[in-house]
């Protein structure tokens, strides 16, 4: 029997490709091979889209762009081609493949925007389809939507980037609403890329113009003392495992880039230091929260439990969250049950479903 032929696609041009990287190693040194046939394509930093057939140790040292026989490719539109066209010599060659995995965090990969071109092509993907992508990517039209279905959050508002022409008005507006210590963020950001905490009317002038310069929307965000908390939910709605619920004690002020990614020195809990009542709600309102906003395959719902009041407050939805072998994610995956192995096959299994993409 043919195996199924799996296209990873790694990098991007996004300030998170180098998270991308490490993910992307991960996944491709842990796909059954009795199973599955890979194929790679890696983005540069630029945007050049490369068939890359060599070794995953070159992608974790991003010299995977400079292997003698990386080619030209690009992921037809067209639904009768269902594949890669690889481009040799004035010479186009086409490799058919049966699924695509987007190993592509933040913009072009989590937005929506890789899922569009899939859709055209008529390929199956793995992850989420283009709305629960795009709403989930962008921190406004989620926090609407939460607070549209009652989902509880912090405090939070907003502002356009021309309405920074006017800074007084939106730090007056922001500290009457919010208070100091606030958070600044860019509404389609991850990682914690462009993400402060601000005390005083100085900072948040800083954090703006910070914030700005990843995107055009600026969320604002209550400061809540108290656990920070996730849960994994992994399936296709009705059908859904809610994780054991994990907790990041971080050493720096908040989880940031580098806490997470280069220094290494935060510690993940799991469960949870909260209780198990809390926990077991935590779960169901992350498969209730995943559900209305239509996330399919796999996400992590991130939260708060504020200190002295155990409210449980959501804060975002990561729709391909981090799968290096320090990310959550996998991690909480593994207390339910599933070896990294075994959880990369069942989010493939679900991407071949028919019902995993928008129509």
């Amino acid at each position: 029997m043919a195996k199924t032929k799996v296209c990873v696609i790694f990098g991007g041009v996004s300030s998170e490709h180098e998270v991308s990287l490490m993910s992307a190693k991960s996944i491709i040194d842990n796909i059954p091979t009795d199973k599955y046939d890979v194929v790679k394509i890696g983005i540069t930093k630029k945007g050049r889209w490369l068939f890359f057939p060599g070794s995953s140790d070159d992608i974790i040292s991003d010299t995977w762009h400079e292997h003698p026989d990386c080619v030209p490719c690009l992921i037809s539109p067209d639904k009768t081609t269902r594949g890669i066209l690889k481009l040799f010599d004035n010479e186009i060659f086409i490799e058919k493949i049966d699924v695509v995995l987007p190993v592509l965090h933040g913009k072009n990969g989590e937005d929506g925007t890789i899922q569009g071109l899939l859709s055209l092509a008529d390929i199956p993907y793995c992850g989420c389809g283009i709305f629960g992508s795009a709403a989930c990517m962008d921190k406004v039209y989620a926090n609407i939507i939460f607070d549209h279905l009652g989902i509880q959050r912090c405090k939070w508002d907003y502002i356009h980037d021309y309405e920074a022409n006017n800074l007084d008005a939106v730090e007056k507006r922001m500290a009457e609403k919010l208070g100091y210590p606030m958070f600044v963020k860019p509404s389609r950001s991850g990682s914690s890329v462009g993400i402060s905490k601000v005390t005083n009317k100085d900072e948040l002038r800083s954090a703006i113009n910070l914030a700005l310069a990843h995107d055009d929307k600026v969320v604002f965000e209550e400061f809540i003392q108290g656990h920070e908390v996730e849960c994994a939910v992994l399936g296709n709605a009705p059908d859904l495992i809610a994780s054991e619920v994990g907790e990041i004690g971080a050493t720096a002020d908040f989880y940031d880039y580098d806490d997470k990614y280069k220094n290494g020195t935060s510690r993940t809990f799991i469960p949870a230091s909260v209780d198990k009542e809390i926990r077991d709600r935590i779960r169901e309102i992350a498969k209730e929260a995943y559900t209305a906003i239509d996330c399919r395959g796999l996400s992590r719902v991130d939260f708060f439990v504020e200190k002295g009041t155990n409210r449980i407050l959501i804060n975002e939805i990561n729709t391909l969250p981090g799968f290096t072998t320090i990310s959550m994610y996998p991690k909480l995956m593994q207390s339910e049950g599933f070896t990294y192995s075994e959880l990369v096959d069942r989010i493939i299994q679900l991407g071949l479903k028919k019902d995993t993409h928008d129509e």
